[in-house]
């Protein structure tokens, strides 16, 4: 059997590097532990947390982000993350535990609920089709997520996880990159906002 190779890549946020262990690692969704706490639904995310230089770990489909602590040089810790990475995947461990919340969120679902107008129905089913079709592909590249929140009087919430989550250009991106999508293919839509 070839040993197992994990493959890491920078992502835009300096403080996130990407993951890629040649497999799947999400079958459906996206999950983002922002805290120790919420990393006990996953076992990996748990002893990456375990680290204590690690403040976010988010699973994509493919790939897990990891985000260290301000001032933390990846140097040092790189080693660390990638031998946890290595022995869970070599292992075939499962990356939930049993009965745990959260086997797998759904791309835009979370147990957030947005208060969409049934009026704006059609112009919201536009807002998700272009985030999920023009804006997550291109996010998850960079090792994170853009989530769906709400759509109210013009103004499109979208929440950012993983890499994307406290990076430096979220605002950017946010502004110059999806705002100018959704206001060019859905005139309804005036401003988009991180939530």
């Amino acid at each position: 059997m070839a040993p197992m190779l994990i493959e890491t890549e920078a992502t835009p946020n300096p403080a996130t590097l990407k993951f890629l262990p040649g497999r799947i690692v999400m079958d459906a969704g996206t999950r983002d532990f922002a805290t120790p706490e919420e990393a006990e639904a996953s076992p990996l995310a748990e002893m990456l947390f375990a680290l204590g230089d690690v403040t976010g770990v988010f699973f994509g489909r493919d790939f897990v982000s990891v985000t260290a602590a301000p001032g933390v040089d990846w140097v040092g810790l790189k080693p660390d993350v990638l031998a946890i990475l290595l022995d869970h995947f070599a292992a075939n461990m499962p990356l939930f535990r049993q009965g745990s919340a959260g086997f797998s969120v759904p791309a835009g679902d979370s147990d957030e609920v947005t208060t969409d107008d049934p009026a704006d129905a059609e112009i919201v089913a536009q807002i998700r089709e272009l985030i999920d079709t023009r804006v997550r592909p291109a996010v998850a590249n960079d090792g994170g997520d853009i989530v769906y929140r709400g759509f109210d009087k013009g103004k499109v919430y979208l929440r950012m996880q993983g890499a994307c989550a406290g990076c430096p250009s979220s605002s950017a991106t946010l502004k110059n990159g999806i705002e100018q999508l959704l206001k060019y293919y859905v005139p309804e839509v005036t401003e988009v906002r991180a939530v």
